[in-house]
């Protein structure tokens, strides 16, 4: 990976870092806000016969970790094209 410019690589870094933390923060709050924190409020509903609450904790919060992982992989993505570092 090569930059025309220093500059470049900080820009690229700072946007970089962006969207680890917005995806971080998305994982925190499903992880901890959904399964510990919100339960209670959750579990008024159900999902599949389950308190939503519950179904958090245990399932979706590993499908929503899955999705981030492809959510960051386009990002990235579409970051290497912005930046033309992108592998050919």
């Amino acid at each position: 990976m090569a930059f025309e410019s220093k500059e470049q690589a900080q820009a690229y870094w700072k946007e970089n870092l962006s969207i680890m933390g917005s995806l971080l923060a998305i994982w925190f709050l499903v992880s901890y806000g959904a399964g510990v924190l919100f339960v209670d409020a959750l579990n008024q509903f159900q999902l599949g016969g389950f308190k939503l609450g519950f179904w958090f904790s245990q399932q979706g919060s590993i499908y929503i970790f899955v999705a981030l992982i492809f959510v960051y992989v386009y990002k990235m993505n579409a970051l290497d094209r912005k930046f033309n570092v992108h592998e050919d």
